[in-house]
């Protein structure tokens, strides 16, 4: 058996209860499972090795935060082996759904697999820091296969990625879904060249943005109020496709930097000021791009 030596931090091993409650059938868009390492070995290639984190462990979080409903993202540590993502989802009922990774070797069969697992997306990282842009040839060769079965595709990006491969991302014939708000930082304020990009895209009807990662975008840290203002422009340009996650157990993070997920869920007031805004995030959006009923 391969012994797997974390090399990243751990998630807050105690978050608080959140004060903000959230509304019934709240979903998590953007969450991870990790191994166990036993049972799913992380990926030869992975830039960095997590501790384990596992179906059980997210469904404890879930409980304790209040949310109902998640969408499980595969992360580059499982490379193109979906296994624990489907697993997780076989055993959540229905209330949970996936994005996956694929390459241009997946078979058809094989995304037939996943699409009856729950699967309803594919992933493309951009970010240099874990590996850097996709094989474009690659990418190109499965946006029209994913698109045929009803995907949408996921970017995790740089902030430059906005403006570098805007041309590129306009033309997709997909519905795309933003991580972590493309990553802009929000020290450079609303009228930076990133952010607004961003802000451009969600003028389209098939662009989405997932309001995730405040402690990965913030330069002020906790209570990530820099991050908020992001988050805020980016839910009134659209409200109905925008999408919230926490991100856990938030792989990459560095010391000082882990964030308690009951503030993350604490936060969301300050972006999605009333009651029908937290809806939608929440509630309506996710279940509309999920099909969750």
């Amino acid at each position: 058996m391969t012994e797997f030596v974390p090399d990243i931090l751990a998630p807050h091993p105690d978050p608080r209860k959140p004060g903000f409650e959230l509304p019934a059938k709240a979903c998590d868009a953007h969450c991870h499972v990790f191994g166990p390492g036993a049972l799913f070995p992380y990926a030869p290639n992975r830039s960095y090795t997590p501790p384990d984190a596992s179906k059980a462990d997210l469904k404890a979080l879930h409980d304790h935060l209040g949310i109902e409903r998640c969408v499980i993202v595969q992360a580059s540590c499982h490379g193109t082996d979906n296994s624990a993502m489907v697993d997780a989802i076989a055993t959540s009922n229905g209330r949970y759904k996936g994005v996956g990774m694929v390459d241009d070797d997946v078979t058809d069969e094989e995304l037939a697999d996943l699409n009856a697992g729950g699967v309803l997306a594919a992933r493309f990282n951009f970010v240099r820091h874990l590996g850097g842009p996709p094989d474009l040839d690659v990418f190109h060769g499965v946006i029209p296969r994913i698109a045929e079965l009803g995907w949408h595709v996921v970017l995790h990006l740089d902030d430059r990625d906005i403006v570098d491969y805007e041309d590129m991302f306009a033309k997709l014939p997909l519905p795309i879904v933003i991580d972590h708000m493309g990553r802009v930082d929000p020290s450079q304020g609303l009228e930076a060249g990133p952010m607004q990009t961003l802000l451009k895209f969600m003028e389209y009807d098939n662009v989405w943005v997932k309001v995730s990662g405040s402690e990965r975008i913030s330069r002020t840290g906790s209570p990530y109020d820099d991050a908020a203002a992001i988050a805020r422009a980016l839910v009134e340009k659209a409200p109905d496709r925008v999408l919230w996650g926490t991100d856990w157990p938030h792989p990459n993070m560095k010391p000082g930097q882990v964030p308690d997920d009951g503030e993350l869920v604490d936060i969301i007031p300050k972006f999605a000021g009333d009651e029908e805004l937290r809806q939608k995030l929440l509630v309506d959006n996710p279940n509309r791009l999920y099909g969750f009923e």
